[in-house]
């Protein structure tokens, strides 16, 4: 054990007594977790709430159908079931998709609208199920918020000032994004469950050079989807190397 990990694991139990060591089946990894799936969802219902009061969810049926149908297919592929996995369509033309802990998978309109293919629907839902699947925000909001208040926001919703602070924290936290191993193993999981799930995996990096040119071209206004997931360039090539595609110049240039 680290000594970060060692320092946060004493820390921990000391201030509530409820720490665990637990097999992660995303990293094939023991990792250290204060937060037991029924507290993850209860965490990610709050948070839902609060979402649902910033952003307008879609009534398109057409949308709603298309996103449901896909994410389901993934879901019974992936590597943590226990969850019951929802999916929102949000009615924003920014190109975005982003996930919540407990099962909660949000796409945008705008993003949804340049995905030509269900095979592209499809990896882009897998990336943020494997977000949850390996409990990447949980694990951020674990060493951002502090053991106290992630108990706090994970308890049934609550009228509290310390209550709306703390769930509006741990919001903008995972709204900011992951870190460059996260999105690495994110994506190594979407190539995965896409392939199990019936769909094309290398679809993934169609998403991506669409949404890298779109960048370029709006540089003026950044993507939010570059807000939330980084390291692009990178990222296609990783999939490129997992799918064992040959990397051309370009690839090392985008660096």
């Amino acid at each position: 054990m680290t000594s970060y990990r060692l320092i946060f694991f004493i820390s921990s139990s000391l201030l509530l007594g409820c720490v665990t060591t637990e097999y992660n089946v995303a990293t094939h990894k023991q990792d250290i977790f204060i937060y037991s799936t029924d507290k993850e969802v209860n965490l990610g219902r709050n948070l839902h709430r609060r979402i649902t009061k910033e952003f307008k969810l879609s009534k398109n049926p057409f949308y709603i159908k298309r996103v449901r149908t896909i994410g389901e297919k993934i879901v019974e592929v992936c590597d943590r079931r226990e969850l019951n996995y929802r999916f929102y369509v949000i009615d924003e033309d920014e190109k975005n998709a982003f996930s919540i802990p407990g099962g909660y998978v949000y796409i945008n309109k705008g993003l949804l609208d340049i995905l030509d293919s269900d095979d592209e629907v499809a990896f882009v839902l897998a990336h943020e199920i494997a977000h949850i699947v390996a409990r990447h925000s949980i694990k951020k909001l674990q060493a951002a918020l502090g053991c106290q208040m992630l108990i706090l926001v994970s308890l049934p919703a609550e009228k509290s000032a310390s209550f709306y602070q703390g769930l509006s924290f741990a919001s903008a936290q995972i709204m900011s994004g992951y870190s460059k191993e996260d999105e690495f193993k994110a994506d190594e999981l979407a190539v995965k469950y896409s392939k199990n799930a019936g769909f094309s995996p290398s679809a993934g990096i169609k998403v991506l050079e669409k949404l890298y040119q779109s960048y370029k071209k709006e540089k003026a206004q950044p993507l939010s989807y570059f807000r939330t997931h980084p390291f692009i360039p990178q990222r296609v090539k990783h999939i490129k190397e997992i799918l064992g595609i040959p990397l051309t110049i370009s690839d090392y240039m985008n660096e």
